[in-house]
């Protein structure tokens, strides 16, 4: 077994700027496990973790500390296995899927450990969002499938997040709006969400995006309209309508609010994907407060509604309908590009913080 634990690290203050660091692997001390990860999803999710690093209730940076103040690990859905183990119930070879650095190996402290997997009991973590901190053995994980690993890593971390906000605003009646409307509708996250209203009657679907991202969004046929950010203002603004904001553009949700006034019964943020602005930095605007959307909050609500059991087996069979329809061989959602090494790491994540990324794409890092 290797020696060398590899880590690919961000400049804090620059998003694109990366770096590949070598170190030795510590020696595991009692309680711990070292895995090897090996395949991780990187997509615009993976900027929005590194641009909301220091908000209090995301604190994305502090998952995987590097030990440099100016340096974070980005953390990136994926799948590892146990190369060595201290830990009762935790066998070598066994694969999971999680919330990982992006890097050779990981060093963790499991607790909890069960037939569905473990916890990162490191102390740093105990007071980040649970969610975030389990990893699921891909022996009991019912929605797994070997062959559609890249899907699972590309679409669960998005898909939970367009799940429980599609189930949030449906929970809540969609605060009596006729129309939803959907910034950065190319997004996978904001295409998920709309994927799950497919059945909904009486409520008018309208997607968002650039001119030069029209086309594919047309073509997702899940939307009712496109329209491009330039003519926003040709939408009805007398129609009762939610704005879900997955762009994170201050000028955008300014426009949007400015032109639906009293109309818009309820504006969300549910993303970042072409702006790092987020609300702590936003102007005040006209209509209902902006709102930020933390998919926790719902899970834990739906947790004790329909208990944690149920809500896994409703997720786990909205998620399966959504791979099957974005991998559909006829008339696929998203293609996947496979990189391979930290080299090329490096470059996807420079072509993601600058926009250079083909919507249809989805892509996996492949470090194993």
């Amino acid at each position: 077994m290797t020696s060398t634990l590899t880590q690919l690290q961000s400049d804090k203050k620059n998003l694109g700027r990366t770096r590949v660091v070598e170190k030795p692997i510590p020696t595991l001390q009692p309680g711990e496990a070292l895995l090897k990860i090996d395949r991780v999803a990187v997509t615009s999710n993976n900027i929005t973790y590194a641009a909301f690093g220091e908000v209090p209730h995301l604190r994305y940076w502090s998952f995987y500390p590097t030990g440099d103040d100016a340096w974070f690990h980005m953390p990136a859905w994926g799948f590892a296995e146990i190369v060595e183990t201290t830990v009762e119930g935790l066998a070598v070879g066994e694969r999971f899927y999680g919330f990982w650095p992006i890097a050779s190996h990981v060093v963790m402290q499991p607790v909890r450990v069960s037939e569905r997997g473990f916890y990162d009991g490191a102390p740093h973590r105990l007071e980040l969002t649970s969610a975030y901190n389990q990893y699921q053995r891909v022996t009991t994980d019912a929605a797994y499938r070997a062959a559609d690993e890249n899907y699972q890593m590309l679409t669960r971390p998005l898909f939970i997040t367009s799940f429980m906000l599609a189930d949030f605003l449906e929970d809540n009646s969609f605060f009596g709006a006729k129309q939803i409307v959907v910034s950065s509708a190319s997004s996978k996250t904001a295409y998920g969400t709309v994927f799950c209203f497919q059945d909904l009657k009486n409520l008018s679907l309208v997607g968002l995006t650039s001119s030069g991202n029209t086309g594919f969004v047309e073509g997702l046929g899940c939307y009712h309209r496109t329209v491009d950010y330039k003519a926003l203002e040709s939408l009805d603004k007398t129609i009762p309508t939610i704005y879900v904001d997955f762009a994170g553009d201050n000028e955008l949700r300014r426009r949007m609010h400015e032109h639906f006034g009293a109309s818009l019964t309820y504006s969300c943020y549910a993303g970042s994907a072409q702006s790092h602005d987020h609300l702590g930095n936003a102007p005040e605007v006209p209509g209902p407060k902006p709102q930020p959307y933390f998919a926790p909050y719902q899970i834990k609500k739906r947790n004790a509604d329909w208990g944690a059991a149920e809500v896994t087996r409703k997720f786990n069979e909205a998620q399966l309908a959504f791979i099957r329809r974005v991998s559909d061989a006829s008339k696929p959602w998203m293609g996947v590009k496979e990189h391979k090494g930290f080299g090329a790491g490096q470059d996807l994540v420079d072509a993601l913080v600058a926009g250079h990324i083909d919507p249809k794409d989805g892509h996996v890092v492949v470090l194993g």
